[in-house]
């Protein structure tokens, strides 16, 4: 893989965007780019992130979530911040990293008044597709 594009996923806790675009790149561009995600913080991989990955074949189910800090030693030649918070602070990475930004909205907050767990899979599904389609567009998204 030594040839693939090196492309990192950072979000505030790595629970639930950024896992879900690291399974979707994986599954979609593994061909072209080796996909990593981690977060600001750790809060754990979020359930129903899990699910909506299952309901299209990505298991994500054996990921974990890592602080930033984890993938020390990890050359990467591009950043994708998929939330605000992740973007304000997102530090300083070596020359060389491309950092851009592709905000998306976070699913356990869209569900927040969700009373049930079939009145929240919409927003998470909604977000897992939006960020298929970025993906499908990588990597000439990232030029």
């Amino acid at each position: 893989m030594r040839d693939h594009m090196r492309l990192l996923f950072l979000c505030t806790g790595n629970s639930c965007r950024s896992q879900m675009a690291e399974g979707l790149c994986r599954e979609l561009r593994g061909d072209m780019i080796e996909a990593y995600s981690a977060g600001i913080e750790k809060h754990g991989l979020n359930p129903l992130a899990v699910k909506v990955m299952g309901e299209i074949g990505i298991d994500i189910s054996g990921y974990q979530s890592k602080a930033l800090d984890e993938l020390d030693g990890v050359d990467l030649s591009h950043v994708v911040t998929v939330c605000g918070h992740a973007h304000e602070t997102c530090p300083v990475f070596p020359a060389g990293a491309t950092v851009i930004h592709r905000g998306f909205d976070d699913p356990p907050r869209l569900a927040a008044d969700a009373t049930t767990e079939e009145d929240a899979l919409p927003h998470y599904r909604r977000v897992r597709d939006e960020i298929r389609d970025f993906v499908v567009t990588l990597p000439d998204a990232l030029r």
